[in-house]
């Protein structure tokens, strides 16, 4: 109980730290794994680098002395940049199981030919991976999926603190 009491009175510093962490293992795939990022997946970093912005003006505000109604503000707008990550993780995970389309910016037409390796050895540009083909599950959700997950829960715990009774302190 005090770990949940501990985690909500520090809200925006929680969520800048769970934002990096995200970001974090973003890139750690992109690194170590080899797996690019498609263009979905690199709108759906930007909702944490926003998310990092929030918490982090939040955190810095708390410092000094106009810090009364800040955790509750940001907990609000928090849960907004949360949601928006829902929706857009959610609508990729959506498009990796075939229920709706991908949007044309993230269309691929299949596997590299040699023409094409050939071409990007000649200076031509690469091309972005598909949207709509997951590269990677975990017990059968794929990144974009999990990241609907935990954004959903970010959600709910950002808005936890901006009902609750008590004063949050960051």
């Amino acid at each position: 109980m005090t770990a949940a009491r501990n985690l909500l009175s520090r809200w925006p510093l929680f969520a800048l730290l769970i934002s990096a962490a995200m970001l974090a293992v973003a890139h750690a795939f992109q690194t170590f794994g080899g797996l690019a990022p498609c263009h979905l997946c690199l709108e759906q970093r930007q909702v944490y680098w926003w998310a990092m912005a929030v918490a982090g003006v939040a955190v810095a505000v708390s410092l000094t002395r106009v810090y009364a109604p800040t955790p509750r503000i940001a907990s609000l707008v928090l849960a907004a940049i949360f949601a928006y990550g829902t929706y857009l993780a959610a609508f990729h995970a959506g498009a990796e199981w075939k229920f709706w389309p991908a949007p044309v910016t993230c269309s691929s037409t299949g596997p590299v030919s040699a023409a094409q390796m050939r071409a990007l050895l000649g200076g031509a540009g690469a091309r972005q991976p598909a949207c709509d083909q997951a590269p990677w599950r975990l017990l059968g959700v794929s990144m974009a999926g999990w990241n609907a997950l935990i954004s959903a829960g970010l959600v709910v715990i950002s808005l936890a603190v901006a009902i609750r009774k008590e004063p949050a302190k960051s």
